[in-house]
């Protein structure tokens, strides 16, 4: 406990005095950069519609461990456990192949130039921006970490089951407010989640052999023929109503009890952050400008540690690997 209160210390202490992260990092290194990573983001889309909803899910699972610094990245090795395998990870991330396909593009036209802490940011804005929500300048400039810590991520990264008032507590560690918090779980305005992930919301909530009160009886029923016990439970679900659509129907849904994980419907049940649900529910703009807002305060974690710019996101430069090998 002592080292993990330690690593979030100099992590806040990191995000105060690092050299400033800033809009146009790469005008003069790199100028194509942004246009490379939305061309290749939008050829991912039309491949893969949910991908994109992927892709930007590594924000979270990487600022949130040791700053954005792409660890989440890292395959293991020998002497290194990942944070791929980790517990909120393992099973659940996907489309690590679009941001190789990103590098790739970029190591052509600006090789050792562009760090793939900056592209999980850029690729973030651009999964949103594709989808139809809103768009803006994203602030780059850092380094990718030497290493990965499943162990770190296990401590941090919250599981579906986790209730308003954990996400709270441990928003409020990386300095994100309430507001925040409920904002950015309107990233699940697109994407899917599995099964898995509800089985104890519908058949056995808290330990109680009954399913979460709070799921609309409508909608249970639904998620009851697409996640019935014994079934598969790698099989996905829409997070929400529109779920290509980056739009506050997410919030929309939340009221209505149709929210698909724990996670998300609590945010409504629980009284300190069912204001910001029903706000955003009734005003698209005020939710894009908190996503927005909430976006830029997590991309500006910085762990502090030694970094490079990785020539290969899977591997530090060491012991690089050709990238279609």
């Amino acid at each position: 406990m002592y080292n993990f209160l330690l690593s979030l210390f100099l992590l806040l202490l990191t995000k105060a005095f690092a050299d400033p992260l800033r809009p146009g990092f790469y005008s003069e290194t790199c100028p194509p950069a942004e246009f490379i990573v939305r061309d290749v983001m939008r050829k991912a889309m039309i491949r893969e519609p949910r991908s994109v909803a992927s892709v930007m899910r590594f924000q979270f699972h990487d600022c949130l461990v040791n700053g954005c610094d792409a660890s989440l990245l890292l395959d293991d090795t020998p002497n290194m456990v990942g944070e791929k395998l980790a517990l909120s990870n393992i099973n659940s991330l996907r489309s690590f192949e679009v941001v190789d396909e990103i590098k790739e593009a970029l190591e052509m036209v600006c090789p050792g130039t562009v760090s793939c802490a900056d592209i999980i940011i850029m690729a973030a804005r651009d999964a949103v921006a594709l989808t139809g929500g809103p768009d803006w300048v994203v602030r780059l400039g850092r380094k990718d970490s030497l290493t990965a810590s499943q162990e770190d991520s296990d401590k941090i990264m919250p599981s579906p089951r986790a209730n308003a008032s954990f996400l709270i507590d441990l928003f409020s560690q990386f300095d994100l407010s309430v507001k925040d918090l409920v904002a950015l779980s309107g990233s699940h305005s697109i994407g899917e989640g599995r099964c898995f992930s509800i089985m104890f919301r519908l058949y056995n909530q808290s330990g109680s052999g009954k399913p979460d009160p709070a799921i609309e009886s409508g909608y249970r029923a639904k998620l009851n023929k697409l996640c019935p016990l014994g079934g598969d439970e790698n099989v996905t679900g829409d997070l929400d109503a529109t779920p290509r659509l980056f739009d506050n129907q997410y919030f929309k849904d939340l009221v209505a009890g149709r929210g698909f994980l724990n996670s998300d419907q609590t945010l409504y049940t629980f009284r300190e952050t069912r204001k910001y649900v029903k706000l955003f529910s009734t005003n698209q703009d005020e939710f894009s400008n908190a996503f927005v807002e909430g976006m830029l305060k997590m991309g500006d974690l910085q762990s502090g540690k030694p970094g490079e710019v990785r020539t290969n996101c899977r591997v530090v430069n060491d012991n690089t690997w050709p990238l279609d090998a």
